[in-house]
C-alpha cells in the first residue's frame, strides 16, 4: 500500500503553499485565476498593498462595465422582443387559445431540462443570500422563450423576473470564470440584479437600492454592516447606470407616466390632511399587496396538491384563463396591460380592474407560468388609485402614482426602492406623498403577515 502524499509545506507566512507542483502546467485561465486570488487575498496578518487595491479595483470596475453593458444590451432586445409578441397578440386576440398548449410546452422543457431554474427568481435570491452553488446558464435562454411565448398568447404575467434572471445567471458565469465566492459572488449578484432592473425600468437608482434592500427584506439576520454594504452598493449603482445608458442608446424606449398636478402637503392649505390621506391609501395597498400574494400562493398550492405531473398544471391554468376571460368579455387584463395603466393616470376607468388583475396574474403565475409579477402590480395599485379617487380628495393622477409603488412596496417590502423609483419616475414634486404611501404599505403589509400568518413568498 503507497503512503499517502505528503500535506503541502508552510510558505513563510505560515500558510500551505498551494502553488502548483513541478512537472505539472496550468492552463491560461487558471493560472489567471490562481494569480488574480492571490492578489486579491493577501496573506494573514499582513496589509493589503496598493498594487493590489488597484488590481481589486480595477477588477470590480471592468465587472461593472461589463455586467452593466450586457444587461443593457439584454434588456433591450427584451422589450423590443416583448413589443413584437405584445403587439401580435393585440392583432390576433384568438391566439389566447393556444395558452393552455404553450404552458403545457413551456412546463415541459422546465421539467426535463430545467433543473435549479424551476425555482426562477426566488433561486436567484436565495443565492444571494447564501451563496452554495452557481445559477444554472439555462435559466436565461429558458426564462427568456417562456415569457415571450407567454405574452405571445395573453398571459397575465410581468417581465422584471425574466430580466433579473437573465442578467443574474450570466452575471453569475463570471464568478464561475474567475473563481468569486462568497461576498464577492453575491456582490457580483447584486450587480446583475441592479443592471437587469435598471436596464429594464430606467431607474438606476432604485435599481442599485432594490437589489441590496430586497434579499435583506423580513430578513433581520441580513443586516449587513456598512463596510460591506456601501461597495456593494456603489458597484451595483455603477453597473446600474451603465446598464441604463446602454439600454436608452438603443433607442429602446420605456414606458411614461404623466402624474398631473400635486396637492399641497406643507401645513398650510390642508397640507397635513392631505399626508393623511396619503397614509390611509397607503394602507389600502397594503391590504391589497398582502391579499395578492395570498392569492398567488392559495393558486399554487392548489395546482401543485392537485396535479402532480408540473407541464399539466399551466395547461389547466391556461384553460381557466380563457374561461375567465371569456366570462368577462375583455382582453384589458391579459399581458401587461400598458395602455390601461396610462389612462389611469389621466381618466376614471372601471373600479373593479385591480380586482380582475389580481386574480388573472395570481392565476396565470400560481399555475406555473413564467414571467415577472411587478409591471402587474404596477397595474394593480394604479388602477386601484384611479378607483379610489372616488372617495379620497387626491387629485387622480397622484393616486394612480402613489398606487403605481406601493402595491410593489407592499409586495415585496422594499420602501426605499419603491420610494427612489417613484421619484425617477414621476418627480421628486410628489416625494412625500410617494414616501408616506411606501412606507405604510411595506408596514400593513408586513404586520397584516404577522397577525394572519399568511404563507407568502419570502
Amino acid at each position: 500500500m503507497l503512503d499517502p502524499a505528503p500535506p503541502p509545506p508552510p510558505s513563510s507566512d505560515g500558510r500551505a503553499d498551494t502553488r502548483q507542483p513541478s512537472g505539472q502546467s496550468l492552463s491560461r485561465g487558471a493560472a489567471w485565476r490562481l494569480w488574480l486570488r492571490h492578489q486579491r487575498r493577501p496573506p494573514r496578518h499582513s496589509r493589503p498593498s496598493a498594487a493590489r487595491h488597484a488590481v481589486s479595483f480595477v477588477m470590480w470596475a471592468a465587472l461593472a462595465v461589463a455586467i452593466g453593458a450586457v444587461a443593457g444590451l439584454l434588456s433591450a432586445g427584451f422589450l423590443w422582443a416583448l413589443d413584437q409578441v405584445t403587439q401580435q397578440y393585440g392583432q390576433t386576440p384568438q391566439l389566447l387559445w393556444g395558452l393552455p398548449l404553450i404552458g403545457f410546452a413551456v412546463g415541459w422543457v422546465y421539467h426535463r431540462y430545467g433543473g435549479a431554474a424551476n425555482a426562477g427568481t426566488e433561486a436567484v435570491v436565495a443565492e444571494l443570500r447564501h451563496p452554495r452553488a452557481r445559477l444554472p446558464w439555462q435559466m436565461a435562454p429558458l426564462v427568456l422563450l417562456g415569457t415571450l411565448v407567454t405574452h405571445l398568447c395573453g398571459g397575465s404575467v410581468g417581465r422584471e423576473g425574466t430580466a433579473i434572471q437573465m442578467s443574474a445567471a450570466l452575471s453569475d458565469r463570471w464568478t464561475a470564470w474567475l473563481g468569486l465566492r462568497g461576498w464577492d459572488r453575491s456582490t457580483v449578484l447584486t450587480m446583475g440584479i441592479s443592471a437587469g432592473f435598471a436596464g429594464l425600468f430606467g431607474t438606476p437608482w432604485a435599481a442599485a437600492i432594490f437589489a441590496l434592500e430586497f434579499p435583506a427584506a423580513g430578513k433581520p439576520g441580513n443586516a449587513r454592516r456598512a463596510g460591506s454594504t456601501i461597495p456593494r452598493a456603489i458597484v451595483g449603482l455603477a453597473a446600474a447606470l451603465i446598464a441604463d445608458a446602454v439600454c436608452r442608446a438603443t433607442g429602446v424606449p420605456h414606458a411614461h407616466y404623466e402624474l398631473g398636478p400635486v396637492t399641497p402637503w406643507g401645513p398650510t392649505n390642508g397640507g397635513l390632511a392631505n399626508l393623511g390621506w396619503a397614509a390611509a391609501f397607503g394602507l389600502l395597498c397594503g391590504i391589497a399587496a398582502i391579499a395578492y400574494r395570498w392569492l398567488y400562493a392559495t393558486f399554487k398550492s392548489l395546482f401543485r396538491t392537485w396535479i402532480s405531473y408540473p407541464p399539466l398544471r399551466p395547461l389547466c391554468g391556461g384553460c381557466v384563463v380563457i374561461v375567465l376571460v371569456a366570462l368577462l368579455g375583455t382582453t384589458r387584463y391579459n399581458g401587461l396591460g400598458l395602455p390601461v395603466i396610462e389612462q389611469a393616470f389621466v381618466e376614471p376607468i372601471e373600479g373593479t380592474a385591480f380586482l380582475w388583475k389580481t386574480v388573472l396574474t395570481s392565476l396565470t403565475l400560481g399555475a406555473g407560468f413564467k414571467g415577472g409579477e411587478v409591471t402587474p402590480l404596477f397595474f394593480i395599485g394604479a388602477t386601484l388609485g384611479n378607483a379610489a379617487h372616488a372617495f379620497l380628495p387626491l387629485p387622480l393622477g397622484l393616486l394612480a402614482g402613489m398606487g403605481f409603488v406601493a402595491v410593489f412596496a407592499g409586495v415585496t417590502r422594499t420602501p426605499w426602492a419603491c420610494t427612489l423609483m417613484g421619484c425617477e419616475l414621476f418627480g421628486v414634486k410628489a416625494a412625500p406623498f410617494l414616501t408616506i404611501g411606501c412606507f405604510a404599505a411595506a408596514h400593513a403589509s408586513r404586520v397584516i403577515k404577522s397577525l394572519t400568518n399568511v404563507s407568502i413568498w419570502r
